[in-house]
């Protein structure tokens, strides 16, 4: 009997890699999920932020860390 790993039963979408990792795409559902998890937000929030200081990465990390 083959016992199902851990992975089996994760959110496939914590796996998803963005195709730019420099940049936010709030445009796509998936990469939308993953950087809400990676950064710790909600989509709203992520959303309004790369709305106020575009898609790069640092600039959106800075801004949410900032309003913490």
């Amino acid at each position: 009997m083959m016992q199902s790993s851990p992975q089996a039963t994760t959110d496939p979408a914590s796996f998803l890699k963005p195709l730019d990792p420099g940049r936010v795409n709030t445009m796509d559902p998936q990469e939308l999920h993953y950087w809400c998890q990676e950064l710790g937000c909600n989509e709203e929030l992520l959303i309004q932020v790369v709305d106020e200081v575009g898609q790069h990465v640092a600039a959106v990390r800075e801004r949410l860390l900032s309003s913490r």
